[in-house]
């Protein structure tokens, strides 16, 4: 991660590190809180993931504002913000007494989530590569599977051991100091403050200006996202393959818990994301330059929609869900990382950030109801729509249609104008 001491690969470290605390609580922290919940409170299960669901659509308006915000305040400071907020919100989750008070938890617990996540880690690692971008990315986003092979089953032994209020004391004052750490040594750093040039190459000079490549470079300009089918189709084939991602995510955890126990579902789910550090390992090398990066986005989502697939059918057999989970886990990496990498392939660089703030903004609304609506397919009237021994099977038919629907229209974004657009060389 520190090859030839470019300074760029220790940030890459910082946000790799940065991503397990965030993911970890943020993102597979929540489907433990619904479950700790409900059992210990008694709490139901629809109430508590409508708290979810707030928790990621008021994240995506601070996502939104990322840009403004790092423009204004500064990468590291922003940073910094996060981690205090993260704490925040997951000390308002575990000291909860009244389910309307989740709900003041959430913005707090929603903006940590946002400064410290998918467009925040793009926003930290991108600056420093061009040609190496996805291997760079691939690493720091590797940091949000390892938040989940570490904290899904380190959630429940915490929790076990020292309750959710002193669990959730311990996360977060490591956090706030790891996190705040972190950022004022790498993340105050500019390649223009060390007179370097993406990728660690020595600083353009006026007689020899550096040169974004070929492919991105002849992209057409993205006057109106709203008009354009690259992005169109991105934002959409990101919203549908998140939706059904973190709605699954989500509820993962208590379906599993009844015929694997708590520990060994929670140890599943750690697997699976674990399973999602080799999938996201396995595309960035093996992606040589000139691959449509899009082709690669479609066949990661039908690899989790043959996942959820196995788990509808798995019934009471345990090798049929963990077979399930792992082909799920697979993919689940590569969901987020692969839009960044889609947007440097197909847009100019001037345009890239842009459009991996829109697309992280419009995919996290689309998929913060994500929660909520499977948690209405759990509901006992809905549930015998479709009965079967294994646990909850419209969740899982929900999640392989979703994640079908997600790779057609991205593959449907392919051609622009007659041409096939490819990832830079």
């Amino acid at each position: 991660m520190m090859r030839n001491a470019f300074f760029g690969w220790h940030v890459v470290g910082a946000a790799f590190v940065i991503a397990v605390f965030a993911w970890g609580i943020g993102f597979y922290g929540p489907p433990i809180f619904l479950k700790t919940l409900h059992a210990t409170r008694g709490w139901p299960v629809s109430l508590v993931s409508a708290a979810i669901t707030a928790h990621f659509l008021l994240g995506a308006v601070v996502v939104a504002n990322l840009a403004a915000l790092h423009r204004r305040f500064g990468l590291a400071r922003v940073t910094q913000a996060g981690a205090v907020l993260t704490a925040l919100g997951l000390l308002g989750w575990a000291f909860a007494s009244q389910p309307w008070q989740l709900f003041l938890a959430t913005p707090f617990s929603a903006t940590g989530w946002a400064l410290t996540s998918g467009a925040a880690l793009n926003a930290m690692v991108s600056p420093w590569f061009h040609r190496r971008r996805p291997a760079a990315l691939g690493m720091a986003f590797n940091g949000a599977s390892l938040g989940g092979v570490v904290f899904s089953p380190l959630w429940v032994a915490l929790i076990a051991a020292l309750g959710f209020g002193g669990a959730a004391l311990l996360v977060a004052a490591i956090v706030t100091v790891a996190v705040w750490l972190l950022a004022a040594r790498y993340l105050r750093q500019t390649p223009a403050l060390l007179g370097l040039a993406p990728d660690g190459e020595a600083a353009p000079s006026p007689s020899n200006p550096a040169r974004p490549a070929a492919a991105a470079a002849a992209a057409h300009p993205l006057a109106s996202p709203w008009r354009d089918r690259r992005f169109l189709t991105l934002a959409g084939a990101a919203t549908l393959g998140l939706f059904a991602q973190i709605g699954l995510v989500a509820h993962l955890f208590s379906l599993l818990a009844p015929r694997l126990g708590e520990a060994g579902a929670g140890l599943t789910m750690g697997a699976a994301t674990a399973c999602a550090i080799a999938g996201r390992s396995i595309v960035a090398r093996l992606m040589p330059p000139g691959t449509d990066r899009r082709s690669v986005a479609a066949a990661n989502v039908g690899l989790q929609a043959a996942g959820s697939l196995v788990l509808l059918f798995a019934g009471p057999s345990v090798p049929m869900l963990l077979l399930g989970c792992g082909l799920f886990g697979l993919g689940l990496g590569n969901v987020t990382s692969l839009p960044p990498l889609i947007a440097q392939a197909e847009f100019r660089p001037a345009d890239v950030g842009r459009v991996v703030a829109l697309v992280t903004a419009i995919s996290q609304a689309g998929y913060a109801f994500a929660p909520a609506a499977f948690g209405l397919l759990r509901e006992p009237f809905l549930a015998t729509l479709m009965p079967g021994p294994g646990p909850a099977p419209l969740v899982f038919l929900a999640a392989f249609v979703t994640q079908v629907a997600a790779a057609c229209v991205v593959l449907a974004g392919r051609r622009v104008r007659g041409r096939v657009l490819v990832a830079p060389g």
